[in-house]
C-alpha cells in the first residue's frame, strides 16, 4: 500500500492551482473514512467560536460530530498562512501513520480540501478527550478564579498520568519503528480521557530517525534539524542552538513531571537568575519537599495523619521516588539524563509499591 508520506508528497507536486473537492489518504493498516471541508464546516457549525476547544501555534481545535453514529471528535484545522503549517501538517501525518498506542491521542481521519473561497484547507480529526488537557487540570479555577478552587488531583492520579506519560514516549524513543522525538512535550499537549488516562497529542514538531543501522535503545540519539519547542519545557541544550535528542524529550518530560507535584509552570516568576523549577526540586530534595509540593498534595498526606504512620510514610516514600526520577530527567547535561526506558520501568515499579493494598 502507498505510504500517507508519498501520498501526500504526490498530492502537494501534482496539484498545483487545480481545485479538488478532496483528496483521500491511505492509512498503512486501517482505512480512514473520507471527509470534506463541507462536512467539517458543518459538523462545526462553520467552525463557530462556541464549539472552538483550544488553539496552538500552526491553527484551532474545535469540538464536532461526525460520521453517522455522530461520534464527538476533535478537529484540528491548520492555519496555513502561518510559517511552518504546511511541514507541521506533513509532519503530524508521517508521525501518525505507523503510531498505535493506548497513551497516543487516536486519530480518526485526515482531510486535505479546498475551502469555501478555493482555498486550501487541511485538518486532523481526533478522539475528543473529555478531561481537556493537562494544563486545564492544574490550573483552571472556578469563575471567582480563585487559585484555592484548582481541581484536585489525588497521589494516585498524578503518579497513573506521570506513568502513562513515560509509556508514550518510551514507545515513541525506544519501541517504534524508527526513533520518534515529539519535540514540544508539554501540559497542554497532554490530553485525558474520562477514566484520566493520559494521552499525548500534537505531533506538528516531531522529528524522526529511520536508519536502521542506528541503535534506537540510544538516549541521546542525535536529530540535526533544529527545534521550536515551548520556554520553560526546552532542554538547555536546545535553546542555545544545540541538536535535537531523545535526551531532549527527556527534559521535557521531567519538567512536566516536576509540574504535575510541584503545580508551579516552569515560567512561573520566582523561577529566574538561574533558577529553575529542576533547580528548586533539587536543592529542595529530599528535607524540605513537603514545603514546595501542591498544597493539595501537603493536605492529602497531612490526613493520612489519622491513619496508620507506614501509610503516610508510603505516600511520602512514592512521592520522593517519583521526583527523584523528575530530578535526573532534568540533568543540565543530556549524557547524565536517564532514558525514557529507564523512567518508565521505575516509576511502574513506583505505582505498583504505592497502589498495593491501598
Amino acid at each position: 500500500m502507498v505510504s500517507l508520506a508519498l501520498a501526500i508528497s504526490i498530492y502537494f507536486i501534482g496539484r498545483g492551482k487545480q481545485k479538488k473537492k478532496s483528496i483521500s489518504f491511505p492509512s498503512l493498516g486501517r482505512k480512514f473514512p473520507k471527509v470534506s471541508f463541507n462536512d467539517l464546516s458543518n459538523a462545526t457549525d462553520r467552525f463557530s467560536t462556541a464549539n472552538l476547544i483550544g488553539r496552538g501555534r500552526f491553527g484551532s481545535v474545535y469540538q464536532a460530530k461526525l460520521f453517522q453514529d455522530n461520534i464527538v471528535v476533535a478537529v484540528k484545522v491548520f492555519n496555513l498562512e502561518t510559517s511552518g503549517s504546511q511541514e507541521s501538517f506533513i509532519a503530524e501525518c508521517n508521525a501518525l501513520r505507523n503510531l498505535r498506542h493506548r497513551n497516543l491521542v487516536p486519530i480518526f481521519t485526515l482531510c486535505g480540501s479546498i475551502d469555501a473561497e478555493g482555498n486550501d484547507f487541511k485538518a486532523l480529526v481526533y478522539e475528543l478527550m473529555p478531561r481537556g488537557d493537562l494544563h486545564k487540570l492544574l490550573y483552571s479555577t472556578g469563575d471567582d478564579g480563585d487559585a484555592s478552587n484548582l481541581n484536585h488531583i489525588t497521589l494516585a492520579q498524578r503518579i497513573s498520568i506521570i506513568v502513562d506519560l513515560s509509556n508514550a514516549l518510551e514507545y515513541l524513543h525506544h519501541n517504534n519503528q524508527g526513533t520518534i522525538i515529539h519535540c514540544d512535550l508539554k501540559p497542554s499537549n497532554i490530553l485525558l480521557d474520562d477514566n484520566m488516562i493520559a494521552h499525548v497529542g500534537d505531533f506538528g514538531l516531531v522529528k524522526f530517525r529511520t536508519d536502521s543501522s542506528t541503535s534506537f535503545g540510544d538516549s541521546n540519539s542525535i536529530f540535526s534539524l533544529a527545534i521550536k519547542g515551548t520556554i520553560g519545557y526546552i532542554a538547555p541544550e536546545c535553546a542555545e542552538g544545540d541538536q535535537v535528542s531523545t535526551a531532549s524529550d527527556v527534559y521535557s518530560f521531567g519538567v512536566v513531571l516536576l509540574e504535575l507535584f510541584i503545580r508551579r509552570r516552569p515560567i512561573d516568576a520566582m523561577f529566574k537568575d538561574g533558577l529553575s523549577i529542576a533547580k528548586f526540586t533539587e536543592i529542595n530534595f529530599p528535607d524540605r519537599i513537603l514545603e514546595i509540593i501542591d498544597p493539595q498534595l501537603q493536605q492529602e498526606l497531612d490526613l493520612c495523619l489519622e491513619a496508620p504512620v507506614e501509610v503516610k510514610e508510603k505516600g511520602i516514600h512514592c512521592m520522593l521516588s517519583v521526583l527523584n526520577i523528575g530530578i535526573h530527567c532534568t540533568k543540565p547535561i543530556p549524557s547524565e539524563r536517564i532514558s525514557m526506558r529507564e523512567a518508565a520501568a521505575k516509576l511502574h515499579i513506583i505505582k505498583d509499591a504505592y497502589l498495593r493494598g491501598n
